[in-house]
């Protein structure tokens, strides 16, 4: 196949093109290339998506198309740049689409979502709901594209080349060993998925002419198992010591990501459906998912030294554990 990766350059992006070329298409990558570089072996068109004449650049037809776009302008000008030259079309969206966020077990045919953005927003980073918005919008735009349109609903990605360093933040604390703080209890529920099984379903998803709609998650884990698979992808003589949501909300802990945090917890029940997502439709559609272990080694052996400033520092987590263990 002939397939065009609108991005490319970075993450997931990165990856599906990695992806594709290791199965024997020719990709070709069409980004401004500013935040990233394409993997070898791809060909590389320079654009720039704010443009609405950006992709007149790439020519003739495409056997697939996977789009990561979040700006609903970038993917409007996708849309009427590529009608009628594609055979099928991938449009990454995000679990974040979803206006209930608190019913566990949900899948896309019984979840609402979120209105789309108003018309002319074009700013995902807005607020809070901006990004989910924008999403929708864009979901929207594809629909028509091509014959055969696939929307994968990505939920949490991690993995080697993780630019959000909230994955990392947990590889390096297991393998760093000693007392760890564990957010939550032990059967809380956490969701995500390899950024290159994620890839490789949406290469093969294209090859199969795969369409509709689907969450691009794995099945939950919960905290117990998901640092069970810490420890065996980064083993280290270690403690867990499991730390309540009130006890870190009242010592302003932040969720999920960003300085001072506890990254990929989520507070309850007002999250409990985030994380808890029924990936069955998905598994049955082709999505296949590789143990947490290998996930956190390789994580591990491509760490680098770059700071994300998400997490927290040695010295917040140990005076959390000394404020909880003497209580």
């Amino acid at each position: 196949m002939k397939i065009l990766v609108l991005g490319g350059t970075v993450f997931l992006g990165r990856a599906v093109a990695r992806q594709a070329r290791d199965a024997g298409h020719d990709v070709v990558c069409a980004a401004r290339g500013s935040s990233g570089r394409p993997v070898d072996g791809v060909q590389f068109v320079r654009v720039d998506r704010d443009d609405p004449g950006g992709l007149d650049a790439l020519d003739g037809a495409f056997d697939a198309v996977v789009d990561v776009g979040r700006r609903p302008s970038h993917v409007r000008n996708a849309v009427e740049a590529l009608r009628g030259r594609v055979g099928h079309f991938t449009f990454v969206s995000s679990g974040s689409v979803y206006a209930d966020t608190a019913t566990p077990g949900q899948t896309v045919t019984d979840a609402p979502v979120m209105e789309p953005a108003p018309q002319g927003f074009d700013d995902p980073f807005a607020d809070a709901e901006a990004y989910g918005r924008c999403k929708v919008t864009c979901e929207q735009l594809v629909a028509s594209v091509a014959d055969r349109v696939f929307v994968c609903r990505a939920g949490l990605i991690v993995g080697p080349e993780d630019p959000t360093g909230r994955f990392d933040y947990w590889v390096r604390r297991a393998a760093r060993g000693g007392e760890i703080l564990a957010p939550g209890e032990p059967d809380d529920l956490i969701q995500l998925i390899d950024v290159r099984d994620l890839a490789d379903w949406i290469v093969r998803a294209a090859d199969r002419g795969l369409a509709g709609t689907f969450d691009g998650i794995g099945a939950p884990l919960t905290r117990r198992e998901f640092h069970a698979g810490l420890a065996e992808g980064a083993p280290s003589v270690h403690t867990l010591t499991w730390i309540p949501q009130s006890f870190l909300t009242v010592r302003e802990v932040a969720p999920w990501s960003g300085p001072r945090s506890l990254p990929l917890w989520l507070p309850l029940p007002e999250y409990g459906g985030f994380l808890s997502r029924d990936a069955t439709p998905s598994i049955e559609a082709g999505l296949r998912v590789r143990p947490l272990r290998e996930t956190v080694r390789d994580t591990l052996s491509g760490l680098s030294e770059v700071s994300h400033n998400t997490g927290l520092s040695n010295e917040e987590e140990a005076k959390l554990l000394r404020e909880w263990n003497s209580r």
